[in-house]
């Protein structure tokens, strides 16, 4: 199945299954972080949006453990970058209808909450097809030490997903009913 295809297939089953109050166990993601030991506290995470697993449960858990908490902001270039962000700060909806920081503050998370539409066993994760997190992670790789968690439901994992070589994997995958390693 091509790639465009299982994209639409997850997401009309991920919109049906939207009201299942389906969560991360907080303690999952904290006992990741904390077997990688990082001297800096920068958690890259995301606003849910299409039905995507919600994570800012766990990054208000994370803020009052003094983590700094960012969130993406798409540039006019087709560029991502990760702003800082408070839960008191209002956010501006950008093009694709997703929430983003008015921050102007760029940081460079060391962990990163990353969407996803599916999924499967080898770490491998099918975005939305723009390859805004690729890109960025590519270029933050080439720099430091980063952790990437794949948060999504167990019903987005497929048996394998068609990669392509500039296709970032992830280093854990959580779900509802397990992790990935």
């Amino acid at each position: 199945m091509k790639k465009s295809q299982l994209r639409n297939k997850i997401l009309k089953t991920r919109k049906l299954k939207r009201n299942t109050n389906l969560k991360i166990n907080p303690k999952k993601v904290l006992n990741i972080i904390k077997k990688n030991k990082f001297k800096s506290k920068i958690i890259g995470g995301y606003y849910p949006f299409n039905n995507e697993i919600d994570c800012l449960e766990i990054l208000k858990i994370l803020k009052k453990k003094n983590y700094l908490i960012s969130l993406p902001k798409i540039s006019k270039k087709n560029k991502m970058n990760f702003f800082t962000w408070s839960y008191q700060e209002p956010l501006k909806i950008n093009i694709f209808g997703i929430p983003e920081p008015q921050s102007s503050k760029v940081v460079t998370p060391d962990i990163f909450l990353v969407p996803l539409v599916a999924f499967d066993r080898h770490l491998n994760r099918l975005g939305y097809g723009g390859g805004y997190y690729d890109r960025y992670l590519k270029k933050v790789l080439k720099k430091k030490k980063i952790i990437l968690i794949g948060f999504g439901y167990s019903f987005q994992e497929v048996y394998e997903l068609p990669i392509n070589n500039h296709d970032i994997k992830l280093n854990y995958i959580i779900t509802e009913k397990k992790i990935i390693s």
